[in-house]
């Protein structure tokens, strides 16, 4: 059976990436900053008779915390043939260049950016003992620099000075992770889930967990003449399934 951790899946778009890989037969490792929504998550999962399921500890804004996953998931098994970083934050309204708080951009690239790094660097053995490890960085149509540039783009005006910036340093961190990694067997891929409806965004996303879901776990089930080093929007562009960075 193979196996993956998610970060940030006890809600919304992580649980339910969660729930699609369990129904392709995938054993999660749901990574929870506070164990028991963790655990309610699990639970959940489980009444639906999706039992290969167990919640971890694990704060991506923290060493120890990372540190600590590491070793409880390494109790457990040797390999890990997925790894979706999918934790974040978005810093709250208004995001401005010129106001916004030093100390909470730091947070949000903690989670965002150095989580990422984190986690992925202290799972990087587990996954290298993998025959097609993939690795999915959630990211965000909205931190395309092309499009933020172009007046034309129907989100044009929908800028921030703290969660774009995030991801679009998330997206280099992928390309730079996907060149490393070229010469093996890995898929590594930035994976914008669409617009969706979360609490993350108040709720005023037009797509739904579902769809986003399934566009996240699609790159994680990608065989080996699937895309690596790409950022994936099939909101933006359903056809190629490929966004300008």
């Amino acid at each position: 059976m193979k196996k993956v951790l998610i970060t940030g899946a006890n809600k919304s778009i992580g649980l339910e990436t969660a729930r699609q890989l369990l129904q392709k037969g995938y054993y999660v490792y749901l990574g929870s900053r506070d164990v028991a929504n963790g655990q309610l998550a699990v639970d959940r999962l489980k009444a639906e008779g999706l039992n290969a399921v167990e919640v971890i500890a694990l704060d991506v804004s923290s060493q120890d915390s990372v540190n600590a996953a590491r070793a409880e998931i390494g109790r457990k098994t040797d390999v890990l043939d997925a790894l979706i970083n999918n934790a974040g934050i978005n810093g709250g309204l208004p995001q401005t260049a010129l106001g916004s708080d030093i100390a909470v951009m730091n947070e949000v690239f903690n989670v965002n950016v150095y989580g990422v790094a984190r986690v992925t660097q202290a799972f990087i053995d587990l996954l290298r003992k993998a025959e097609q490890p993939r690795i999915v960085n959630v990211s965000s149509s909205g931190c395309s620099l092309t499009l933020n540039s172009d007046p034309s783009w129907k989100y044009y005006h929908h800028k921030g000075a703290m969660y774009l910036p995030s991801k679009a340093a998330l997206n280099m961190y992928t390309i730079v992770l996907a060149y490393e990694l070229r010469d093996t067997s890995f898929k590594v891929n930035a994976v914008d889930p669409g617009f969706t409806a979360t609490d993350f965004n108040e709720h005023r996303g037009t797509g739904t967990v579902e769809e986003a879901g399934a566009r996240i776990a699609r790159y994680v089930l990608v065989g080996e003449d699937g895309p690596t080093g790409k950022f994936i929007s099939e909101e933006h562009d359903p056809v190629t399934g490929e966004i300008p960075w």
